[in-house]
């Protein structure tokens, strides 16, 4: 992952301009906890940026916990949890090290839009620790751009980004390789996401671990 550009571009960049930030969460999350699927509960939200999908969460009066590895990314999130009075915790890791600083167990930990953020060298080792941090039944889910998604030229494994990141687009086929290493699979499939300025395809995937 692009520690030092990700970092760099929060710093430098408005934040209604980088394509990742959205002040409402994903409708697909909302519909989670709007139909009861994932209820309150101790969460965890891998590169969880400037804090709004954890926030979010908060209000709705789950226990969350959110990490990235952008210092600024962090200060921000923390700046809008104290200006809304929302009680989060927001600190700087690195979500493919050991995450030893992260203490105790979740029932439900989340990533979006991080995964084609990380190559597939250092994959199995983040679902282990994943699947380390998550109590027996636990729910993980995970969205990341499809091999199919035309954005960024629309061919390769890996893109470079306009702003200058390097992601990496996966088949569904080797997603489900992965994921049932460690988890059962409830749901994997192909989805619509928003963008900036196009949606995206993306593999959505919600699953268990035993």
């Amino acid at each position: 992952m692009d520690e030092e550009l990700i970092d760099k571009i929060y710093r430098e960049v408005p934040l209604e301009k980088i394509p990742w930030v959205y002040k409402e969460p994903p409708a697909l999350l909302v519909e989670l906890i709007n139909k009861g699927k994932i209820r309150p509960c101790r969460t965890l939200e891998l590169g969880c940026g400037i804090g709004n999908y954890a926030i979010y969460l908060a209000t709705k009066s789950f226990e969350v916990t959110g990490i990235d590895f952008s210092p600024k990314a962090i200060e921000l999130a923390k700046q809008k949890a104290n200006k809304m009075n929302v009680n989060c915790e927001f600190f700087v890791a690195d979500v493919t090290g050991d995450l030893s600083e992260v203490k105790g167990n979740f029932d439900f930990i989340f990533d979006w839009e991080l995964l084609h953020h990380i190559f597939p060298e250092k994959r199995k080792f983040f679902l282990k620790t994943v699947y380390n941090l998550l109590k027996p039944g636990g729910i993980y889910l995970t969205v990341s751009f499809d091999e199919k998604d035309p954005s960024f030229g629309g061919v390769g494994k890996y893109r470079k980004t306009p702003m200058g990141t390097l992601l990496y687009f996966s088949s569904e086929y080797e997603l489900e390789k992965l994921f049932t290493s460690y988890f059962e699979i409830e749901v994997l499939k192909k989805i619509e996401i928003r963008g900036k300025p196009v949606p995206h395809i993306a593999n959505y995937g919600l699953m268990k671990r035993s």
